[in-house]
């Protein structure tokens, strides 16, 4: 009975938290924001504390929208380009993002981590910038997207490859680190072919 009403006072406390913002949030922030009000010093299985330092669960919150993004933006390329290197780009976006994506909410289901559940404003702006293009213009913007993008997440992988204390989204980082690179290197070659 006590672990329910601890669970029950975690919740409320994540949602009064959530209300006292009056600014919007995105997935993201709401997700970090649920997850710095979890009790780190609890059994996270028993009372719905969170496994991982804040770093941590900030980097798989970044890591699931990142992911997420790749999805999409690969979802909408495949029905936009002609490009026939960008269709098979986009279609290992959507095939190698999505295993990650898996992988990475497996971790956060065990490490009790809020995930964002859509993309946060960025990527959501960049989205609808990409869906309103067409033609050479779209591939340009698609490509250029891809390289920005896979600059960021990979630096974001090394990070926490290097500094990260959970050693399971240490992991998950280091393998992802691997697949992000292949992704930039292919982009990149694309990117000179169209130039």
């Amino acid at each position: 009975m006590k672990k329910l009403i601890y669970l029950c006072a975690i919740s409320a406390t994540a949602f009064a938290f959530q209300g006292c913002n009056s600014s919007t949030k995105d997935a993201r922030q709401t997700a970090d924001s649920l997850n710095m009000v979890k009790d780190t010093t609890s059994n996270e299985n028993l009372t719905g504390g969170i496994a991982v330092e804040p770093t941590d669960s900030e980097f798989a919150t970044k890591a699931a929208v990142g992911g997420m993004a790749e999805v999409e933006f690969g979802k909408l390329a495949l029905s936009k380009t002609e490009n026939p290197q960008l269709k098979e780009f986009a279609t290992m976006m959507v095939t190698d993002h999505g295993k990650a994506n898996e992988e990475l909410i497996a971790i956060a289901k065990l490490k009790n981590i809020t995930l964002p559940n859509g993309l946060d404003e960025a990527h959501q702006k960049k989205m609808t910038e990409l869906s309103q293009k067409t033609g050479k213009d779209f591939d340009q913007a698609y490509t250029a997207a891809m390289v920005d993008g896979h600059k960021s997440t990979l630096e974001l992988m090394k990070n926490e490859a290097k500094d990260g204390m959970d050693a399971d989204l240490k992991s998950f980082a280091t393998k992802t680190e691997v697949t992000v690179q292949k992704h930039l290197d292919m982009i990149n070659d694309i990117n000179k072919r169209m130039k």
